[in-house]
């Protein structure tokens, strides 16, 4: 599979990132020096597309923990459904979070892991915007898809690369007062102070449970998944690194950006839940800035079954909704 200049192998010395019968690549994306690697997927354009100068990218950011592995059902969707009516070529990547990746860490020297902050993970996915222009050209197509707090990076990426984005997908969106919500004001005092370097100091004890201890807590969780999430918990660097940018997030997202918001409106598609406790009443807040259009598209409110973390068990559903965007907006 060809790799874009700016992406690298999984390196095979470290245990495969994602299920291999996914059709995508794992890779590596290596930033400026003071900000590191990064796990990346890759959906290449197909063969019979080669890219072009109207070539679009679809470029998504998780929610926390970060791991791509969680989205492949949704992100393998998406890709299908928009390559097999797209007329122009089409790619998808896919970009962790630094230090949220298992095996691109070193366990081995966990002693005092590094804080990466949620300002150098939002330079790292402009890197990643600066070289997809860069190979690209000027005429490709970027369009940003972020979700859960993903969707705040993704706005603050729109808001240093404006001219570089035709459309945001902001799915579950969080980006206003998340300690305001009703699973903020659970679960703030557990990011703070000495807990996060505590419970990853003791993760790794987790490598004595069975998998099915695990299924036995998550219920319905599908296995792909259990093994996503086993993988985050036996890493004291990654589950230290979900903790304190969790703590970043309860303090840095308040107000919302209303100019940014007002300014984009016409690019900005948002997918809300019926019930999502990490948006919670800010889901009116938002609604009432962004002040859609009766029956706008660009403002949908998803069925009653699909949680906050749909990407478990609901990624194909709300892919559809993402293809339908994405139809509209230009794919026919």
């Amino acid at each position: 599979m060809d790799l874009p200049p700016f992406l690298q192998p999984w390196p095979t010395e470290l245990p495969v990132a994602v299920d291999a019968s996914e059709p995508c690549q794992s890779t590596v994306y290596k930033h400026a020096d003071h900000l590191g690697s990064s796990h990346v997927l890759w959906w290449p354009f197909a063969k019979a597309h080669e890219p072009t100068a109207e070539s679009t990218v679809i470029l998504f950011i998780p929610g926390n923990p970060g791991l791509l592995g969680f989205y492949t059902p949704f992100l393998s969707t998406l890709y299908e459904k928009a390559l097999a009516s797209a007329s122009a070529p089409l790619a998808i990547l896919a970009h962790s979070y630094l230090g949220h990746t298992p095996g691109l860490v070193d366990d081995t020297v966990y002693s005092k892991p590094e804080r990466v902050g949620l300002t150098s993970q939002v330079h790292a996915v402009v890197e990643v915007v600066d070289s997809v222009r860069s190979v690209y050209g000027a005429n490709a197509r970027i369009v940003l898809a972020g979700h859960s707090v993903g969707t705040w990076t993704a706005l603050q990426v729109l808001k240093a690369r404006e001219a570089e984005v035709v459309e945001l997908l902001l799915l579950f969106p969080t980006i206003t007062h998340l300690v305001k919500t009703p699973n903020g004001r659970r679960t703030w005092w557990l990011v703070k102070g000495p807990l996060p370097r505590l419970v990853s100091a003791i993760s790794p004890l987790t490598r004595l449970l069975p998998l099915r201890v695990f299924s036995l807590i998550l219920g319905d969780w599908p296995q792909a998944q259990l093994q996503v999430v086993t993988k985050l918990v036996h890493s004291s660097h990654c589950v230290f690194s979900a903790l304190t940018m969790a703590n970043d997030e309860m303090e840095t997202i308040r107000e919302l950006d209303i100019a940014l918001m007002d300014e984009n409106r016409h690019r900005i598609c948002m997918y809300f839940g019926d019930t999502d406790h990490w948006v919670g009443e800010q889901r009116e807040a938002i609604l009432r800035v962004f002040n859609p259009d009766p029956g706008s598209v660009r403002a949908v409110h998803g069925h009653a079954d699909i949680p906050h973390a749909f990407c478990i068990n609901h990624g194909e559903t709300v892919a559809e909704q993402c293809y339908e965007w994405l139809k509209a907006a230009f794919l026919v």
